[in-house]
């Protein structure tokens, strides 16, 4: 029996699910469960749709770029202010066609993101490493299990985009040959119509691999930061801290707990002792519903909470069986429960008949 428990114990099998503190240091390395497969997939299908909806405007563009080139720069005097000028004219035309589809572009990748592993800045995978050169090391990660089935991902995916491509022209073969006798917007209209055909087809491959890659890659990512029972073990010490160090801090807070009650006995109506090895304070006001007890402890505490209340000048009353059962049944800040309710009043009664029908005075006052 005592074997099968070290070799749980220090074995460095993974076979445990990470622990919420193993998560959140493998997120701030960077490791995460995320598909570049989303990305691309939906990448392209929103940037194609962005330019179907937006080519009557990059045609007009288009011709802008055409007018300037053949109309005007032909007569202008070639110097260098004049290409200067053409330069920047050249190029806000050309940031005109292309901004809404790379911005299209950049929004989407990053939403994809965003909505794999929420917002994330990781400077890990960025640090060199230079267990990363060495060749043994780099071989493996060549011939490793992720790196077979990206190969197999890459293959798949060439192989559906050549279909789709071949079988979407393959349609339209007997098209093709009269496409130099028709007018080039027609031409043009033809070409957009295939392109997009074909985008779209390949951008609905690319979303059926992306739901299955992200089942993979979670599958991955949970199988990478899992742990052996040590490395829990070892955890758990960690957080909650060495046993000895634990030790000394739960006796610092009962010291800490000791000096409150201490500071509380003052305020007690009386003190009920056993006579030596128990002692109860009790505190009742105005709008109690029954006293409270603020102290209470045996052997050397009760010697002190009686010195206390010698010095505060707190009446002390011997009762062995009701500081016996309270010192048991309630604890430090409770009230006193309904079937102890007639012996405390009996005490506090009694209490204030030594003290002339008043509660005692603090301090003597």
């Amino acid at each position: 029996m005592l074997k099968k428990i070290d070799l749980q114990l220090f074995s460095q099998e993974k076979t445990e699910k990470a622990t919420p503190k193993k998560r959140r240091e493998s997120r701030r390395k960077g490791q995460v469960a995320r598909s570049q497969e989303l990305n691309s997939a939906v990448v392209l299908f929103g940037t194609f749709l962005t330019l179907k909806f937006i080519m009557p405007y990059m045609f007009i563009q288009m011709q802008n770029y055409t007018n300037l080139i053949f109309s005007e720069m032909y007569r202008t005097e070639v110097n260098a202010n004049n290409f200067y000028v053409m330069f920047l004219e050249l190029a806000g035309l050309s940031i005109k066609m292309v901004a809404p589809v790379m911005a299209t572009a950049l929004i989407l990748g990053m939403a994809c993101s965003y909505v794999q592993v929420g917002f994330l800045l990781a400077a890990d995978p960025l640090k060199i490493k230079p267990e990363r050169l060495n060749p043994i090391k780099g071989f493996k990660r060549i011939f490793s299990k992720r790196s077979l089935v990206e190969l197999a991902k890459s293959i798949f995916k060439i192989t559906s985009v050549t279909l789709i491509t071949f079988t979407t022209i393959n349609a339209h073969i007997d098209i093709l040959p009269g496409l130099s006798e028709m007018e080039l917007m027609a031409v043009l209209q033809f070409l957009g119509y295939l392109i997009f055909t074909i985008a779209w087809k390949v951008g609905l491959v690319l979303l059926i691999i992306a739901a299955i890659d992200i089942v993979y890659q979670r599958y991955e990512h949970e199988k990478s930061i899992k742990m052996s029972k040590h490395d829990v073990k070892e955890e758990h010490k960690q957080t909650e801290g060495h046993p000895q160090i634990k030790s000394k801090f739960k006796e610092k807070q009962r010291q800490m707990a000791m000096n409150r009650m201490m500071q509380d006995v003052p305020k007690a109506d009386v003190v009920i002792t056993n006579p030596t090895h128990i002692a109860v304070a009790l505190e009742y006001k105005e709008g109690m519903l029954a006293p409270v007890v603020v102290a209470k402890g045996q052997d050397k505490i009760a010697e002190k909470i009686k010195e206390i209340a010698k010095a505060e000048d707190v009446p002390i009353v011997e009762d062995k069986p009701l500081a016996r059962t309270l010192n048991q049944t309630v604890e430090i800040g409770d009230p006193v429960p309904a079937d102890l309710y007639q012996a405390v009043a009996e005490v506090l009664a009694f209490v204030y008949k030594l003290n002339n029908g008043t509660r005692h005075s603090r301090g003597g006052k």
